[in-house]
Parts: structure tokens; sequence; C-alpha cells
């Protein structure tokens, strides 16, 4: 069996991967807080993770994999967007969450096993509460109820800060009724026009952290083996997911590894509303950007490290996309190349796996006498582990027929041979590399294959 190794943040190294067990594989991905369309940072740990997913799969099948990733539908982002536009709550939610799944679906991303939504665990979030209560980790003052952070001697490992540390460089709500400022809220009293759950401390709700120390425990136990997010959620979501979790089931393991993604920058800076550069998956699939495209440029950076989004990759993503394509159209899939297997058993490289399909269609290419019924089957059985060049995300590239242009391009060249006038071959050349057509003429003839920044508008009345 493959072994896979994942740096583990809650050591700080990267450690072989063993399953709990093997007969049940278990993830737990934080998701979206649902009031609005997903921006691209959003998109990062959803395929991160689902590589992650796909890789577990192969190696332990993909009936012994649960993952679970969840959706917050009651928050405070939710109750002001309800204000201010008007639309119920429930409509919201019920909007967004399709939008979500929809958008991330153009990425090639698989729908976890589990996605439950936090209003559907109220219950289970009270009962956790009232155990915290009785074991003196949590305390009731003003129908809040909140967990006593020195309770838990452990507090700030995950992220390697002390106590003090975490109340300077925090926006710590200070509120009269808190014990100490660090402690935070598991249940909040709710206004009467806001959403409401009878408890024993009065009609209210659920804090944000409690939500996913309930769900996950639910659905995969008081131990499971990995725990991801973005690496913004480690303080304080994922350390108050820690202190909760482990001192209302005492003894258990919670997240025996933990993973996180590193931010998304946007042509090296940081995206952002007042720089201009922010915008969400769905503008860019608007934009006529495949969501196949948006997914390689993802893969080419290490999860663990920052990614830039630049349009510059993004064209390379898409000339490379049409080119395997094109390359792979008579491919049947056949078993992933070990090298890739290998790459992304490292810690999930997918950056390294990509130079290998690279290395592979490069050698394909470079003979194309030769019978490669094999060698591309295996490339796209390697490419689809990575959730690249898979009949979902395909169609982007199709209508695009040169063939006319090419024959148009080799008449003329033709006759420029003869009568050693080049000027109109040279035109022509010029027009397709201006449309991102990308020129090749050698003795076997002309082919043209739409390149870097193809644009087909720039090709109309060209003939």
């Amino acid at each position: 069996m493959v072994e896979i190794e994942l740096h583990n943040t809650a050591t700080r190294s990267k450690e072989v991967f063993t399953p709990i067990d093997p007969e049940n594989v278990r993830m737990y991905v934080c998701g979206p807080t649902v009031y609005d369309r997903a921006h691209l940072g959003n998109a990062r740990p959803v395929v991160v993770f689902d590589v992650l997913y796909r890789l577990l799969r192969h190696v332990y099948g993909a009936e012994h994999v649960t993952y679970v990733r969840n959706f917050t539908d009651v928050d405070d982002k939710i109750i002001q967007r309800a204000n201010e536009s008007g639309v119920p709550i429930d409509e919201i939610t019920s909007s967004t969450t399709q939008w979500y799944l929809d958008d991330m679906g153009a990425l090639g991303a698989l729908e976890p096993d589990q996605m439950p939504r936090a209003t559907q665990h109220i219950g289970d979030m009270v009962t956790m509460i009232e155990g915290l209560i009785a074991s003196g980790h949590a305390y009731e003052a003003k129908g809040h109820v909140l967990f006593s952070v020195e309770s838990y001697g452990e507090y700030g490992k995950l992220s390697g800060r002390s106590v003090d540390d975490m109340i300077a460089g925090a926006r710590v709500e200070v509120a009269p009724y808190k014990r100490n400022p660090m402690d935070f809220v598991l249940w909040k009293p709710a206004k009467d026009d806001e959403p409401g759950w009878d408890s024993p401390w009065g009609r209210g709700r659920p804090g944000w952290h409690i939500e996913c120390s309930a769900m996950s425990y639910e659905l995969l136990g008081e131990t499971f083996d990995i725990h991801g997010g973005g690496n913004d959620l480690m303080f304080p979501h994922h350390e108050n997911e820690i202190a909760q979790s482990k001192c209302a089931h005492e003894g258990a393991g919670f997240a025996k590894f933990w993973l996180h993604n590193e931010m998304l920058q946007v042509e090296g800076k940081k995206m952002s509303k007042s720089l201009g550069n922010f915008f969400t998956v769905h503008d860019l699939l608007e934009q006529g950007v495949p969501g196949e495209v948006i997914r390689f440029v993802f893969l080419g950076t290490h999860y663990r490290k920052p990614m830039d989004w630049t349009e510059k990759k993004r064209e390379e993503a898409e000339a490379t996309l049409r080119v395997w394509r094109r390359l792979l159209a008579d491919a049947e899939p056949m078993g992933a190349d070990t090298d890739v297997v290998a790459a992304l058993a490292d810690d999930l490289n997918t950056a390294g796996a990509l130079t290998k399909l690279h290395a592979m269609a490069k050698e394909i290419a470079a003979n194309p006498q030769k019978d490669c019924f094999y060698e591309k089957g295996v490339m796209l059985g390697s490419a689809r582990l990575l959730g690249l060049l898979t009949d979902e995300l395909g169609g982007w590239d199709t209508g695009v027929d040169l063939s006319v242009l090419a024959q148009s391009l080799a008449d003329l060249r033709k006759d420029a041979m003869a009568t050693k006038d080049f000027a109109a071959l040279d035109a022509m050349k010029a027009r397709l590399q201006a449309a991102g057509v990308e020129v090749r003429m050698s003795k076997e003839g002309v082919e043209l294959l739409p390149g870097k920044g193809f644009d087909s508008s720039k090709l109309e009345g060209l003939s």
C-alpha cells in the first residue's frame, strides 16, 4: 500500500499517515458561512482537501473514506445580510449554499460524503454545552454560556501561542460577565427578530466554534483522522474546537492530524475590495475562465505556501490544458503513474505531480508515430487523480476548428516558397499569433493550436 506522509500542524512535522481504522478513514474540513458568493480564497481549501480526498480514496478505496464538510447557516453575518436585503434568512442560506456547491463543482471538487448544516445539529450542541458546564469547563453568565479557557491547560498548543500572547494579539470581545478575556461564547441570547432555539439558558443560538465540535463528533466520533482548513482558522476557531472537544470527551484525541493551507494573493497582493482585486469564483466563471483552469493554477503551488493568482498563470494553465486535452482526446483512463501518486503522497506535492504530467505530455507529443495508447491512458488516469481532464470539466475547449485556417496558411506558404514573396504569409501568421494561436510549420505541414491567451474573436474575417 502507498505510504502517505502529511505535515501535521499539531506536531509541526511531516508524519507517516496511519489511519485509526483503514476501513473508515475520516476527515473533517471547515466549510463556509453561507451569506454570499465564495471568493477565490475560499476555494483554495476546497481544492486542496479535494485532492487529499481523492488520494485517500485511491489508496484506501472510495467506500472506506468519509469526508465531512459543514455549512454554517446561522451567524451574525447572515443575520446582517437578511436585515440589509429584506430577504428571509432561510432563503439566503438556501440560495448561497447552492451557489457554493455549483461554484465548487465547477472547479472539479467532489461533494463530501456528509455536508451537515449547523441548524440541523442545535440539539447536539446544547447537549455538548450542558456536559461542559457539568464538568466545570463552561459557565453561564447573563444568558450566555462561555468556555473557561483556564480550565484547559493545553490551550494555545496548536497555534503555538501563550494565552498572554493571544490576548495581546487578538480582537477579544470585552464583556463584564467574562471571567477571563479569552473565554469564548458557546451560547448567546437571540433577539426576538433573530433565529433562536430554546435551551436551558433561554432562547438563543450557538457560538461559531461549538458547531464544528458537535457536528464532527456526531458524524465522525470523538476521535478521527484528519481535520483541515485554512491557516486563518488555526486561531481562534481550531484552537477553540480542540479545547471544547477534548474537554467534552476527556481522554479522546479529537483530530489526529491537523492540515492547514496557506492564503491566496492576487498579482502579489492580498486580495481585498479596497485594492480592487477582490473577486469570486463565480466572477471568473462568468468572465469565461474555465473552472478546470482555476483548479490547475491552484495545483501549481504547494498547499502550505502562499498562492499567487496571476493573469499569466491563468493563460499558461489554459494553454497547457488545451494541449493536454487535444493530446489525450482518444485516450481511455488507466491507472495513475506511480510517480504522480508518490508526489501526492508526499504531503500533497501537487506541483511535483504536475511536473510529471508535463514530462509525460512532452514524451507523448515527441513520438507521434508511436502507439502511445498505454502512455496516454496512464497520463489521463494520473490527471484525473488530480481532478483534471475529467469529462465533467470538459467542453470549454471545444468549438475551435482551426483546420480551415491551417489549410489557408499552408496554401500561402506554398505560394511564398514558389514566388519568394513572404509578405502575405507573414501577415497571416502574425494575425494568428496575435490571437493566441500557436503556429507550427514543418515538412509534414501546418498545425495550428489554441495557445496562451487564445481569443477566437481576433480571428474574425481571417481566412
